[in-house]
């Protein structure tokens, strides 16, 4: 169990106080009289599904959206002018990071870095590029993290633009005053990089400043944050809740309204027959993945789920083709057959060297490791988005060399990317939901060959219903979705080219719990029809859900597999060589540490440590660490 810092609370005027907000676009409410309160040196997490309104409510807090009439927004007790003006924003010490993360493509980092700050020689009146040069290098310094900064900002990775956002807008933080929001722009972030901003987070707040972290990841509230504010609907079902004693699986049902089930597939590759759907523990806890030990696994599908597969067109068990426009040697099994193991051999990139590997049918293989070892560029790779210095795709009879692959003969392969950064490169986000949805099956008509609109228009309404794309408009814009439905669109796009290799970076990044359930099980469904999938991901918890192997990389290379026993604690310790994960938050981890020598000394004099410590909490007002998601409501 994590211990949080000392509750800051008991401070008399909040650092930033937010009455009754409301927010409407047309007929939408998208905000119905939100309030919290955030306090000096209080890391507050603000939770909810895509479309709950956290991001509404951080725009409003910077100015770009005008709240209802009604509400009220004070900081350090002074009522600001609504709606705020970025200039006033500002003058109080108000910074944010954005989803996205608000830089310049074209700009180097250090000219994001500096932006607004650049200084002139006292002599020459031009910019001091080594003097700013120093500055920015001294900022990503402290962030651990090593970025080029004169790299133009475009070409770096999505985990250094997030690293060069968050640095840009943590160097502003003056000691004892001030707030500063985070719109999921941890989403990219590693572990350790992870650990490294809660690190910085934690010297930043420590002399009085604020800090409002809206996030997907539970993880993250329930290790670094002080309070919660958990919005569904666009109202605040919880606003400022102790997060001490908290569990992941109690912020779900917060989140959803209910305790989130997430259907599993048993690994059909090590059971040796059609896959079984099994009821595991709540999203958030994230054991392994277990298999049946008897064949009663098996008859847990239900009649629809074998009659119908992800597409509403083919069994999920059938061996007959799922689209019959699909290419030739497709992957698609003909009647009578199984789909071809899928090789990979001698796949060397910017990083990888020399990395073999194959995935059967149905399976779903996850690469990770640590950032830059090398598991980031395998999909791009395989779908020829990204140059190959060697290496050979092999399935049936198909053999292809990698360092001659681009992206149309990878699809034309029956290879499908689902690239991270949906923002720029994964969606037109002009175009509407159906446009995106059937854009590579309309590119691979030719000009020649009429498009069949009837079965475009039911194709594209099938992949909306099947993935729960809210709202199931098939005109609106893709831009204007939440990211979550963004998300669901992309996965629909590529899954409706039927691949038989379907390679995802991080496919869950920035993703509500609701959202996330969906994803994973529709994923696992591709699978269940004999697509083999390849997940690259950071997020443990994910890789354990969604995988029947993982591999791990170091240096480029693979340095262990993991089969058996599949959990985020297993896959932490084989990336980073070393035990069970550190909490994210310093001034946390070294009240554990504290707890842990006091609970060892108690129990060394026969004093039982767990009656102790739940004697302490129920002094402090705290909820046990067991305490229901229903008692922490109210309800019940």
């Amino acid at each position: 169990m994590t211990v949080k810092a000392a509750d800051s609370t008991a401070m008399t005027v909040p650092r930033l106080r937010i009455d009754r907000i409301s927010k409407t676009f047309g007929r939408a409410r998208v905000l119905r009289e939100v309030g919290l309160d955030l306090h000096p040196g209080e890391i507050h997490g603000l939770i909810g599904q895509n479309g709950s309104g956290k991001s509404t409510l951080a725009k409003v807090l910077t100015g770009y959206h005008a709240p209802d009439p009604g509400g009220q927004v004070l900081v350090d007790g002074t009522l600001l002018r609504l709606p705020i003006r970025p200039l006033d924003a500002r003058a109080h010490g108000l910074a944010v990071v954005h989803q996205s993360l608000g830089l310049v493509n074209d700009y180097t980092v250090v000219e994001n870095l500096r932006a607004g700050r650049l200084r002139a020689s006292r002599f020459s009146r031009r910019i001091d590029w080594r003097h700013e040069l120093a500055e920015a290098r001294e900022v990503l310094d402290r962030f651990g993290r090593s970025v080029p900064l004169e790299a133009r900002v475009g070409s770096l990775p999505e985990e250094d633009r997030a690293t060069v956002a968050i640095a840009r807008a943590i160097q502003d933080a003056r000691e004892g005053s001030g707030l500063i929001i985070f719109d999921e722009s941890t989403r990219s972030l590693t572990r350790r990089s992870l650990e490294r901003f809660y690190e910085m987070l934690d010297e930043v707040v420590s002399s009085g400043t604020a800090a409002l972290v809206i996030t997907h990841r539970l993880e993250e509230v329930v290790d670094a944050a002080d309070r919660v504010t958990v919005l569904r609907d666009g109202c605040a079902v919880e606003s400022g809740l102790p997060t001490a004693g908290l569990r992941e699986a109690d912020l779900a049902e917060l989140v959803v309204g209910h305790r989130p089930q997430v259907a599993r597939d048993v690994p059909t590759h090590r059971l040796g027959r059609g896959p079984a759907i099994v009821e595991t523990e709540a999203a958030g806890d994230s054991p392994g993945i277990s298999g049946a030990t008897d064949g009663s696994a098996a008859h847990a599908v239900s009649d629809t789920d074998r009659s119908e597969g992800p597409d509403g067109a083919a069994p999920a068990d059938s061996n007959t083709p799922a689209d019959s426009n699909a290419p030739a040697d497709s992957g698609t099994p003909a009647s009578g057959t199984r789909p071809a193991t899928i090789r990979l051999t001698g796949v060397s990139g910017k990083v990888l060297d020399q990395v073999d590997l194959c995935i059967e049918p149905g399976e779903v293989l996850g690469v990770t490791g640590l950032a830059g070892a090398g598991y980031e560029e395998l999909p791009y790779l395989v779908a020829g988005a990204r140059p190959a210095r060697a290496g050979r795709f092999t399935v049936g009879s198909t053999d292809l060399d990698l360092t001659e692959l681009d992206t149309r003969r990878a699809i034309a392969a029956g290879v499908a990317l689902v690239p991270e950064g949906r923002e720029h490169a994964g969606l037109a986000f002009e175009l509407s939901v159906a446009e995106n949805i059937a854009l590579p099956r309309s590119q691979g008509h030719g000009g020649w060959k009429p498009v069949n609109r009837a079965a475009e228009h039911s194709m594209v309404r099938h992949w909306i219903g099947a993935l729960d794309v809210r709202p199931p408009r098939p005109s609106m814009p893709v831009g204007k979705l939440s990211g979550g439905n963004q998300q669901k669109v992309l996965l629909a796009k590529w899954l409706a080219t039927h691949p038989r290799l379907l390679a995802l970076h991080e496919p869950t990044q920035a993703v509500d719990v609701g959202a996330r359930q969906t994803i994973v099980e529709t994923i696992r469904s591709a699978a269940a029809t004999g697509c083999a999938v390849l997940v690259a991901g950071s997020d443990e918890n994910e890789l354990a859900l969604l995988c029947d192997r993982v591999l791990v990389l170091r240096d480029g290379a693979v340095a262990e597999e993991l089969t058996d026993r599949i959990s985020p604690d297993a896959i932490v310790a084989a990336t980073f060589a070393s035990a069970a994960r550190q909490a994210l938050r310093p001034s946390a981890r070294a009240q554990a540490e504290d707890v842990v020598a006091t609970d060892s000394d108690t129990a060394t004099s026969g004093d039982t440590v767990g009656d102790t410590d739940r004697s302490e909490r129920t002094d402090r007002g705290e909820a046990p660490a067991s305490a229901s998601a229903a008692s922490l409501t109210g309800a019940g």
